[in-house]
């Protein structure tokens, strides 16, 4: 993620929407509120800044994931959210691990995300410049940041701002009052400064097991915000960490560490979701009181929430998101029908359709549903531009034109992509046998059915008009091939073309040389808007399972004739299959020669037009 810093007027006009975090970005260039600011290129405390020349860039944001789990579509907003604003304010987004619970930690979720990053096509290296010939990488992990949280959480034993509690975490859930009653003093909150320093330095040591102390902020415990009651900031966990093994005993909680980050690697601007809004007071207290003892250089990061992302149809919820992978209810985290990064990359959702997606929704501090129709909308604008198309028959039907020579074999062109000429066009082989969809065939057809029909003509798409001559039935009654003559001066393409008016029109594959693959056609993993949700109806008393709204029809697995070029697909590799929708040669399952295909999205929706569907 490369760029020159805009100005605010051209970035402003280059934007494609306009929301309150844009707004407060550009009031803080504006008044040059970040101008100060130094970077060395490495994170740490102001005396290690202010060495460093000028930050150019002016702003900084970051995303900070857990690495215990899988990204999903909540943080491809997130993302697209932070590396775009450094992004069009010619700034720089980090990425940073926020690794301080060893044991949720895993070097595989690490893996997963920097891929998912780098796939939706944000970078946090810089490279080299006419200023520097050193490149910026801006990829970090709180675990790197352990020996400063330790420091600066003895600077506030020393100042008084922190004690350790010996209570269990019973009794200090217990003595936290509620939302409407005050909280209770610890009787250790009165131990002494030497006291509190020395229990603080024997549990780095490991001198006691996990649980048998604390490390609380001592703030106020009747404060109306119940984050402000003297919040625990470290803990005892004798756990071995992913990144630092086996070096500490003592783990920073999330609230008292991501604040430190932030300041620590001159973060201007700390975009979080709602959810974090109750702890912004926290964030301000801690960071105000480190800058105060010269720890920290001001200004200070500032912490700014937006609504997290909130779609029909599916369940963002990381404790769901597990159920529905240990129950096996998918077939894994890629699973293209679960809203993971990974799923949807596996499922040949592109990466464009996601940042145009977010662009679009914008970000506010308005919690809201939106229509999954609105990803897939936009997931098929962004295909519809770039995949190239190709002819796939799902449900297979023999055509047989009587009249062409048995032996004869030729070719048809069709065009790559009808929007880029450019792109030039293919052959498709032609011949006596032929598959067409079963659907083209009707043996009584319905008013306003054009296809074929027993005395009907319809165009073979890029190829010859046909006319319906009869069928074959087995034993049950069942089509089983239909009979045509073919009219040889009525090829597409050619000066006779235009003579024969129909208005049907087929797509096909030759027998001969169609490629017979495995073809997975994916649907929505829920079949109701509000998973788990209360409906209409249901008794007042009545609890209802998510798993319960499972759509049972989710995924169905086919074998389709498709058109020879397609066997030679590789792996990513998007296609619209002409009449059906945007497919992808599937990741994992595909080899060479034998590709796997998932169906992305239908052309359109069709969801809200099946029985029983809800919207």
């Amino acid at each position: 993620m490369s760029q020159e810093p805009k100005s605010n007027e051209a970035s402003s006009s280059a934007l494609a929407s306009t929301h309150f975090i844009r707004n407060i970005i550009e009031a803080d260039l504006a008044a040059a509120r970040h101008a100060t600011r130094r970077w060395s290129g490495r994170p740490g405390p102001a005396a290690q800044q202010l060495a460093g020349p000028p930050d150019p860039a002016q702003i900084r944001t970051r995303f900070p994931p857990e690495p215990n789990g899988y990204l999903h579509f909540g943080h491809a907003k997130s993302i697209c959210l932070n590396f775009g604003l450094a992004q069009d304010y010619g700034g720089r987004c980090h990425l940073r691990f926020d690794d301080t619970n060893p044991e949720k930690e895993e070097q595989e979720y690490v893996d997963s995300i920097v891929d998912s990053v780098r796939w939706l096509g944000f970078s946090w290296t810089e490279p080299a410049s006419a200023e520097s010939s050193d490149g910026e990488c801006n990829l970090y992990f709180a675990s790197n940041y352990f020996d400063w949280m330790v420091e600066f959480a003895e600077y506030l034993i020393a100042s008084g701002h922190a004690y350790v509690d010996s209570h269990s975490a019973e009794e200090m859930r217990a003595s936290r009052g509620t939302l409407t009653e005050a909280g209770t003093d610890s009787p250790f909150r009165e131990r002494s400064v030497e006291e509190s320093m020395d229990l603080f330095k024997r549990m780095q040591k490991g001198d006691f097991p996990d649980g048998a102390h604390v490390l609380r902020a001592r703030i106020d415990m009747a404060a109306a915000n119940i984050n402000l009651r003297d919040p625990a900031i470290y803990r005892i966990r004798h756990a071995s960490h992913h990144n630092t093994g086996d070096r500490w005993c003592v783990y920073p909680m999330y609230t008292y560490a991501h604040p430190i980050e932030d300041a620590l690697e001159n973060i201007t601007h700390s975009i979080c979701t709602l959810e974090f809004a109750d702890q912004r007071p926290f964030y301000d207290w801690l960071l105000e009181r480190l800058a105060e003892g010269g720890l920290l250089q001001r200004p200070l990061p500032q912490q700014i929430e937006f609504s997290r992302l909130n779609l029909t149809y599916i369940v963002l919820s990381k404790r769901k998101l597990i159920q529905l992978v240990e129950e096996k209810h998918v077939d894994g985290w890629d699973d293209p029908r679960l809203p993971t990064l990974v799923g949807a990359r596996r499922r040949g959702y592109p990466a464009e359709g996601f940042r145009l997606f977010s662009e679009r929704i914008g970000a506010s501090r308005s919690e809201s549903l939106i229509e999954y129709t609105q990803l897939e909308d936009t997931m098929r604008e962004v295909l519809n531009e770039s995949a190239e198309r190709r002819v796939a028959v799902l449900d297979p039907l023999r055509l047989i034109i009587d009249n062409y020579p048995l032996d004869q074999r030729e070719e048809a062109f069709a065009p790559n992509h009808p929007l880029k000429p450019e792109l030039g066009k293919r052959a498709m082989p032609f011949g006596r046998e032929l598959w067409i969809e079963r659907e083209d065939f009707m043996v009584q057809p319905s008013k306003g059915y054009h296809r074929l029909y027993p005395g009907n003509m319809a165009r073979l798409r890029y190829g010859y008009v046909v006319k319906c001559t009869g069928y074959d039935c087995d034993a049950s009654g069942a089509v089983m091939a239909v009979h045509c003559d073919y009219l040889p001066d009525s090829k597409s393409g050619t000066s006779g073309a235009d003579t024969y008016k129909v208005k049907g029109n087929l797509h096909w594959v030759a027998v001969a040389e169609a490629y017979l693959a495995e073809v997975r056609l994916y649907d929505r993993l829920f079949a109701v808007p509000s998973p788990g949700a209360r409906r209409e109806g249901d008794a007042e008393d009545l609890e209802r399972d998510f798993r319960d709204d499972i759509n049972p029809n989710s995924i169905r697995v086919i074998k389709a004739w498709l058109e020879p070029a397609l066997k030679h697909a590789r792996a990513e590799e998007r296609f619209q299959f002409e009449r059906h929708g945007y497919f992808v040669a599937d990741r994992v399952d595909s080899q060479p020669g034998a590709p796997v295909f998932n169906r992305t999205v239908t052309l359109k929706d069709s969801w809200s037009a099946k029985p029983g569907r809800q919207r």
